[in-house]
């Protein structure tokens, strides 16, 4: 397993979830990892990316909600998500593919294999 998700459960609409995905020490260290969701019937899309150094980029749906963070020590990501609505409900997975390397002038970040995790269930009932 490289990357493991958890986290996911059932709650009700207003009430609060928060999500963890640490990568396998296998992995090169990660520079960027991301949450994405696949609701029933609908394409998976991206929820939040997070990239080593603090940057963040958030979907139009769940700004001001969620709030997605990382720790470059442990390879892992966080998804805190708030104010959870019943169409947040999906299968959610985290994902990475962009990896620091070993330069002569330092670690490089760069694009590498596409990974994701198994996914998480979270159920928002209203």
């Amino acid at each position: 397993v490289q990357l493991q998700a958890s986290g996911g459960g059932l709650v009700q609409a207003g009430e609060s979830l928060k999500l963890s995905c640490v990568a396998s020490r296998s992995l090169l260290p990660v520079a960027a990892m991301a949450w994405y969701r696949q609701a029933p019937g609908k394409q998976r899309e991206l929820v939040a990316r997070w990239l080593s150094g603090g940057s963040t980029i958030y979907a139009g749906p769940v700004k001001g909600r969620f709030t997605i963070s990382g720790d470059d020590a442990k390879s892992a990501v966080y998804l805190q998500m708030s104010s959870l609505k019943p169409e947040d409900t999906a299968v959610y997975y985290c994902e990475t593919d962009r990896y620091y390397y070993c330069s002569i002038s330092g670690p490089v970040a760069a694009y590498g294999m596409d990974y994701w995790g198994k996914g998480t269930q979270v159920t928002v009932s209203s």
